[in-house]
C-alpha cells in the first residue's frame, strides 16, 4: 500500500501513537537532563550523586513496569493511556515542587515510569497488535514522536529555563499533558483498530507461535538479543544525561549540543521511515545486525575528537542507529514472539531497557567521580557496540533457521 494512502486510512491510530511518543519526552532522559545543572545546584549534588538518584528512581520504575505493562493486554489502549497521561502530568507538577532528595527520587520514579516507560509501551504495543503486514510502517511513523520531541523540546526548554526558571517550566509541561495530550490521545485511540486480544490474520497465516512471557524468558536467543537491544538505551541515556558535562570537558556551548540534537532527530526520522519500509519488505530480524554499527562509530568519534564538528557527526550517526532501532524494536518482538501476549512480553523488554537507561547515568557518573573520564568511557562503549553487532548477525541467522 502507498505510504500516503496508508497514513490517510489510519490517521487516527497513527496520530494517537505519535502523540504518545511525543509526550513521553517529559519522562525521557534527554529532557530531565536539561535541568541537571539546576537540580544539582539546588540540592548540592555531584554528578555521581545525581546519577545515583536517577538510577534508583529509574530502576524502581523498571521493576514496576514489569507488572504494570501487562494491563494493556486486558484493558482498552485508550483507557490505559488516559490514566497514564494524568499520572505523568501530576509527576511534572510534583517536579516543580520538589523540596528534598527523597522527594526527587519519587518524582524521577514517576516521570520515568509514566513517561519513558508506559507512554512508550502503550504506543508500541498498540502498533504491534493493530498492524501486521504494515507493522514496520506503523511503528516507524509512531516512533517519529521521539524525534519530534527531542528535536524541538531541548531548544525550547533551554530558553524557558532562562526566562521563567526551571520549576515553572515543569508546571508548563504538566499543563500541556493534562490539557492537550490527555483528551487528544483518548479520543484518537478510543476506537481500536482490532478487537482486543485478536491475533492479526497475517500472524496466524504465517504460523507465528504465540509465546508467553515465561516462555520468552526461557528462550536463549532472547537473552542474546538483549545484549544488543540494551546498548542504545544505556549509551543514549548516558550521553544525553551528561550533555552539560560534555560541553564542559570539550569546551562546547550548551546551545551547540542542544541544537545538534535536532540533527539526530531529523536523521532518526528519515531512517525510521526507511527501516519501516525495509522491515515490511523483508523482515525485522534481517535488520538486527545493522543498528549498532553507526552508534559504535559515533561513540569512538566523540571519545577521540574535540572539534565542535564532532558533535554534529555524532548526532548524525546516533540518529541513524536510533532510527533503525526505534522501528526495529517495535516490529521485532511481535514478529518473533507473536501478538497474543505482546503487552506482557514487551513489558519485560521495556523494563530491561529502562534498567539499562537507569544504569547509564549512575555507572558513568560514578566513573567520572572516581577519575575515569567520560571520553574514555565513550571509547569503551563504541568497541562494545561493534563487537555486539557481529553477535546480532549470528542471532539473525538463528532466528531465520527457527522460522524455517
Amino acid at each position: 500500500m502507498n505510504t500516503l494512502l496508508f497514513i490517510r486510512e489510519n490517521v487516527r491510530w497513527l496520530l494517537g501513537g505519535l502523540l504518545l511518543t511525543i509526550f513521553s519526552s517529559f519522562g525521557q532522559t534527554y529532557f530531565i537532563a536539561l535541568f541537571g545543572a539546576e537540580i544539582r545546584d539546588t540540592f548540592s549534588l555531584s554528578h555521581g550523586d545525581f546519577g545515583g538518584i536517577y538510577m534508583v528512581g529509574t530502576l524502581a520504575s523498571a521493576a514496576t513496569l514489569v507488572w504494570l505493562g501487562r494491563v494493556v493486554d486486558s484493558h482498552a489502549v485508550s483507557t490505559v493511556a488516559f490514566y497514564v497521561c494524568v499520572a505523568l502530568s501530576v509527576a511534572c507538577l510534583a517536579m516543580s515542587l520538589v523540596s528534598s532528595v527523597w522527594m526527587l527520587v519519587l518524582v524521577i520514579f514517576a516521570l520515568r515510569l509514566f513517561g519513558q516507560g508506559m507512554m512508550s509501551h502503550i504506543a508500541m504495543v498498540a502498533m504491534g497488535r493493530w498492524y501486521s503486514a504494515e507493522r514496520g510502517r506503523a511503528v516507524s511513523i509512531t516512533s517519529m514522536g521521539y524525534q519530534i520531541g527531542s528535536g524541538v523540546l531541548p531548544l525550547i526548554m533551554v530558553g524557558l529555563i532562562g526566562l521563567i526558571g526551571w520549576r515553572a517550566s515543569w508546571v508548563l509541561a504538566g499543563a500541556l499533558i493534562i490539557f492537550i495530550a490527555t483528551p487528544a490521545i483518548y479520543l484518537l485511540m478510543k476506537k481500536e483498530r482490532l478487537p482486543r486480544g485478536q491475533i492479526p490474520a497475517a500472524d496466524l497465516a504465517g504460523g507465528v507461535r504465540q509465546w508467553t512471557h515465561r516462555e520468552v524468558l526461557a528462550d536463549p536467543l532472547f537473552w542474546v538479543m538483549i545484549t544488543g537491544v540494551l546498548a542504545p538505551a544505556f549509551i543514549g541515556t548516558s550521553v544525553f544525561f551528561h550533555q552539560v558535562h560534555i560541553s564542559e570537558i570539550k569546551g562546547w556551548s550548551r546551545e551547540l549540543i542542544a541544537g545538534s540534537i535536532a540533527i539526530a532527530a531529523i536523521t532518526t526520522i528519515l531512517f525510521s521511515l526507511l527501516s519501516g519500509f525495509l522491515i515490511d519488505r523483508f523482515s525485522a530480524r534481517q535488520l538486527l545486525p545493522t543498528f549498532l554499527v553507526p552508534l559504535g562509530v559515533a561513540n569512538l568519534l566523540l571519545g577521540w575528537v574535540d572539534i565542535p564538528a564532532a558533535i554534529v557527526i555524532y548526532m548524525l550517526l546516533h540518529g541513524i542507529s536510533n532510527g533503525i532501532s526505534n522501528t526495529l524494536f517495535g516490529a521485532l518482538w511481535p514478529e518473533v514472539y507473536g501478538t497474543r501476549h505482546l503487552g506482557a512480553v514487551r513489558s519485560l523488554i521495556m523494563a530491561a531497557m529502562v534498567i539499562a537507561s537507569a544504569l547509564g547515568p549512575g555507572v558513568t557518573g560514578w566513573l567520572i567521580d572516581i577519575g575515569i573520564g567520560f571520553e574514555s568511557q565513550l571509547i569503551g562503549m563504541g568497541v562494545y557496540c561493534l563487537l555486539t553487532a557481529g553477535l546480532m548477525l549470528l542471532v539473525a541467522q538463528a532466528l531465520a533457521r527457527r522460522k524455517d
